[in-house]
């Protein structure tokens, strides 16, 4: 097949990463107003979440995986999750449960393989995801135990199996994540996402299409996605994205639904929304003027 006739991607894959408090919850959590969402919390953080429209919380499913050193459910549960379908326990975020499912508790079935691209699903965050595989790793050591060599090749493989099935996935993907600053080769510092070892995260922007950058200035959040945003701060986007360009207010629409935004080209396109008395944007014109 000539590269022409290729046809363009159905689903889309986001890293989103930034310091805490910039915005990155409540960014991915307005997808909503467009997608149904399965949001996966591993911070217990969903509270930014119910500032959206009831109308768009609505359309999110939350799971909520009780995550601790002592406890590191997530990386068991969520790597279950990428590859089939399961039943997870509402009380302590393990699939197939056998205390739950003797007591006939509450179960969440889940089939993330069969979803398709009118869902995004989100990972929040990497972090605490990064933090459960290496508790996970350690389990059974002393507090002050050291990672090994060995621990760090098994932290790798665990997050490398994660990322490559959410690579390959038919629904649209979000994942969350804070910052770090990495010392290069050549002794500049670069602000990365948190993923896994120093390492991998250089590299985990390559399993996904576009990285979005969180920050705060001048008291707003702001947002950014174009390659070329800093020498010393990871973003991009495989179809050219900037989402610091918006003529109103920053979207993840701008990369999940390009088409619902004018380009210099192009007639002007849907409408995002209409606005009420205050600029807020309400959930009235997207999803119906997808549904013709």
């Amino acid at each position: 097949m000539k590269l022409s006739q290729k046809p363009e991607a159905h689903a889309h894959s986001c890293l989103l990463y930034g310091a805490a408090k910039t915005g990155k919850t409540l960014l991915a959590g307005k997808l909503a107003e467009a997608y149904n969402l399965v949001y996966i919390d591993l911070e217990n953080g969903y509270e930014s979440l119910l500032q959206l429209p009831t109308e768009w919380q609505k359309r999110i499913e939350l799971i909520s995986l009780p995550d601790t050193s002592s406890y590191p459910i997530a990386i068991e549960t969520i790597l279950k999750m990428v590859k089939g379908k399961v039943s997870i326990c509402e009380a302590h975020g393990k699939v197939t449960c056998m205390i739950c499912r003797r007591e006939e508790a509450a179960m969440i079935e889940l089939d993330l393989p069969s979803l398709g691209p009118d869902t995004v699903v989100v990972f929040d965050s990497m972090t605490q995801l990064s933090a459960s595989a290496i508790a996970h790793i350690t389990k059974g050591e002393p507090d002050d135990y050291k990672l090994t060599f060995n621990d760090y090749g098994n932290l790798g493989r665990l997050l490398d199996i994660f990322l490559s099935h959410l690579q390959a996935a038919n629904y649209n993907v979000v994942v969350i994540s804070h910052e770090q600053a990495i010392e290069q080769e050549d002794k500049r510092t670069i602000i990365t996402p948190v993923g896994g070892t120093r390492n991998f995260s250089k590299n985990i922007a390559k399993f996904f299409g576009s990285v979005v950058y969180c920050t705060r200035k001048n008291r707003k959040h702001m947002f950014y996605s174009s390659t070329d945003f800093a020498t010393n701060i990871l973003t991009g986007s495989r179809t050219g994205i900037a989402i610091e360009n918006a003529a109103e207010e920053a979207s993840l629409l701008q990369i999940f639904k390009p088409e619902l935004y004018p380009t210099p080209d192009a007639p002007a396109p849907l409408s995002i929304g209409t606005k009420k008395k205050g600029g807020n944007t309400t959930a009235n014109s997207v999803l119906a003027k997808l549904a013709k």
